[in-house]
């Protein structure tokens, strides 16, 4: 029930695709020739036009030569997806100066390529391209060519004006940076959280799975063996008592007879249906607890029985995985005793694991479940130096939310102290059979991680 290793479901980044920026650069090249058209030619306003359309057609020729000597499908290193982003900033920097620095409305473009990079690319190549991108706008403050206006007179707007243009620009890039790296990480954790649910799932379905196996083996294997065992018996008869030959052929037939009747307990244990594919609740949380008994804790397990017939489940890896995961945090935390208690009715099947340990902190407790949330103790954890990812919660509570439970987390009412943890299923959701809550599992994990928007 350990949280799972990083290197288990997590594959280096994919960075941006050197096809998606030049998409983006040929998009400014257009809008930019559309602009200078229109400026010239519509507004009939005096613009440099060699100029603008020199820095344009550069731009024009650099992603030309990148899209003939690379393959535009391949994925950029961070730092040359970054110098084709300041490069953008270079030449819209450049487009500003010929057309009147940030007094141009097309100053806040500068935002454009570090959002790009907040987005896609690691942090500090972010505050680098930030870094330009305010540079640049700076120096705009102070050297630029006049505006394109009509009138013999240029247009000259006040400093504290342009000075307010600049700030915006400075916040813009600032705030809205920082609010899409914000964003761009958690989605990439609940992505990665997600694929180790997945991962976990497929590894619990296998598992149960075992019995199944076992009993095709013992179906196949059982044929040979039968005829191993008759002919080596035939053998044994044949051959004279002081024969060198007697005592081997007598142990062959004894291990084959053996092999046979391990084989036989195997088949009938997979027929009998229990405990591989239906299982009561008073055994499904004995097979929980069974693994934590031994770690100085005392494990306390409390069954109501009710008027109802006990509920019985299917062996679902889901729930086996996500109650043990809940059990094992209650056993890491407690200080003497932990406490299992389970009740049902006609429509409710319930599970509710406690401890007497120091419960949720406050900060904890409002962001429980969300990944890569951790809450080991330091020195007073009995396994300190263990770090986990901060998965285990995240992936227990998803997997029994997708059986129909409802997962929720408090603190024992004072003066008492330790944590609780609730689960409960409608009692109609926990008898379903395996394979309509595997196909719910499946299908719910692939619709989360399909959600994830792509960087």
């Amino acid at each position: 029930m350990n949280d799972v290793a990083a290197s288990d479901f997590r594959h280096p980044r994919d960075y941006v695709r050197l096809d998606t920026i030049l998409r983006l650069r040929w998009l400014a090249v257009l809008g930019q020739l559309a602009a200078i058209f229109i400026v010239a030619q519509g507004l009939e306003f005096d613009l440099p036009v060699i100029p603008c359309l020199t820095v344009v057609g550069l731009s024009a020729l650099l992603n030309l030569v990148l899209q003939i000597a690379f393959n535009p499908m391949q994925r950029l290193q961070p730092v040359y997806a970054a110098a084709l982003l300041a490069l953008n900033i270079v030449e819209l920097a450049a487009l500003l100066f010929l057309t009147g620095g940030l007094q141009n409305p097309f100053s806040f473009l500068f935002l454009a390529p570090v959002l790009i990079s907040a987005t896609a690319l690691p942090i500090r190549l972010t505050i680098a391209l930030g870094a330009l991108a305010v540079a640049c706008a700076s120096a705009l403050v102070f050297f630029h060519l006049p505006l394109p206006w009509e009138g013999e007179e240029p247009m000259e707007l006040p400093q504290i004006y342009l000075f307010g243009v600049w700030l915006s620009i400075l916040l813009a890039i600032g705030v809205t940076s920082l609010y899409a790296i914000q964003v761009t990480e958690d989605t990439r954790k609940l992505s990665d959280a997600l694929a180790a649910t997945e991962l976990v799932l497929t590894r619990e379905q296998h598992l149960t799975q075992l019995d199944g196996l076992a009993a095709a083996a013992a179906h196949e294997l059982g044929t040979p063996l039968a005829t191993i065992f008759l002919i080596s018996r035939e053998l044994e008869k044949g051959a004279a008592a002081d024969s060198p030959i007697a005592s081997d052929l007598k142990t062959l037939r004894e291990q084959t007879q053996r092999c046979r009747d391990i084989l036989g307990k195997i088949t009938q244990l997979s027929s009998t249906g229990a405990p591989f594919d239906r299982m009561p609740l008073s055994t499904l949380i004995e097979e929980v607890v069974a693994p934590h008994r031994d770690f100085g804790v005392a494990i306390k397990v409390r069954i109501a029985v009710a008027g109802a017939r006990e509920p019985v489940g299917t062996r679902n890896p889901a729930i086996l995985y996500g109650v043990g995961n809940i059990l094992e945090n209650a056993v890491d935390f407690a200080r003497n005793t932990v406490e299992v208690n389970a009740w049902w009715n006609s429509e409710t099947v319930e599970i509710v694991i406690s401890d007497d340990g120091p419960g949720f902190a406050p900060e904890i407790l409002k962001r429980i479940g969300e990944p890569y949330l951790s809450r080991r103790r330091g020195t007073e954890d009995p396994q300190a130096g263990r770090r986990g990812l901060g998965l285990g919660v995240f992936i227990a509570r998803t997997l029994l939310e997708r059986t129909g439970a409802k997962v929720s987390f408090r603190n024992r009412t004072f003066p008492d102290h330790g944590a609780v943890v609730q689960i409960a299923w409608p009692r109609s959701r926990f008898e379903q059979t395996q394979d309509q809550l595997s196909d719910e599992l499946q299908d719910g994990l692939s619709d989360e991680i399909s959600d994830e928007p792509a960087t």
